[in-house]
């Protein structure tokens, strides 16, 4: 009997993680032996722990909040997108060592692409200049999209996000300040909510919401939320009223898991076990 494939991810804090049921539920559609486990570990002590797991031989890993960019300088290789995103959430051993990739941004478009959001040529609104939103512009424009305009309070951080991803594909860019938000709903074909603003746990995520110009937006446009928690966030809430197009933030975290699943095996992943897995 085949050894179990070692798998696990590190964050700070992580108990929160529906990361091993996803991918052990879909082990166990497949017949093949995983182990998943959760590694919370805080900044200070990643190398360490990190140095460990390949010392063991660890198969793989994800990485989730504050790790995804420490890791790059503690692996054997970094992919392309993930060194373009300026983060690793999946790390691979291969034969030449410990590869880095992100799955974020490729998660992120297959989610739309389920939901029958049009990606090629669309004209996108992204709220947020984080790792997130970097995540979401790469896959956005990678994708086809015609145009990508990101927003944040801060000017200088979108500003900056565009300028250090010119030239990607055909995609224009461009950067704004939120407070010039409503010319860019009118003409958006899809919104993209990139910030940690609606997440539950933010007392302010209702006026958030209520700050941004939904109303604005084409009565066609798709609106996605990347927070999951809770899945029908403030956001989702007032595009729904308008009877906007809506996607959560779930169908990006299934899918990046998938795409990292695949990785791993080599196996295509049992995509709606995993989703059942995930809303257990």
């Amino acid at each position: 009997m085949a050894d179990a494939i070692q798998l696990g991810i590190f964050g700070w804090p992580v108990a929160h993680s529906k990361s091993p049921q996803m991918h052990e539920a879909a082990a166990r559609a497949l017949g093949i032996a995983l182990r998943y486990e959760r590694f919370e570990v805080e900044p200070t002590g990643l190398a360490e722990a990190v140095q460990q797991k390949h010392r063991a031989g660890i198969d793989g890993y994800n990485l989730t909040v504050p790790h995804k960019q420490a890791i790059m300088a503690l692996i054997d290789d970094v992919a392309p997108d993930a060194r373009a995103i300026g983060a690793v959430n999946t790390v691979v051993r291969t034969d030449l060592g410990y590869v880095g990739h992100n799955t974020d941004a490729a998660g992120l478009v297959r989610s739309l692409e389920e939901a029958s959001v049009r990606v090629r040529e669309a004209r996108v609104v992204v709220v947020g200049a984080g790792g997130a939103a970097r995540a979401g512009v790469v896959g956005l424009a990678d994708a086809g999209a015609a145009e990508v305009t990101v927003l944040s309070r801060r000017s200088e951080q979108a500003e900056a996000l565009v300028a250090s991803l010119s030239g990607r594909g055909s995609c224009r860019l461009n950067a704004s300040p939120l407070s010039e938000a409503k010319g860019h709903f009118e003409r958006a074909s899809l919104f993209v909510q990139a910030t940690s603003a609606t997440l539950g746990s933010n007392a302010g995520a209702a006026e958030f919401a209520a700050s941004l110009p939904i109303d604005s937006l084409p009565l066609d446009a798709a609106v996605v939320d990347m927070v999951y928690q809770p899945l029908r966030t403030t956001v989702l809430e007032r595009a729904e009223r308008r009877g906007l197009t809506t996607v959560d933030g779930l169908g990006m975290l299934l899918h990046q898991g998938a795409i990292a699943f695949e990785m791993w095996t080599g196996l295509q992943p049992p995509i709606d076990v995993m989703r059942a897995a995930l809303s257990d």
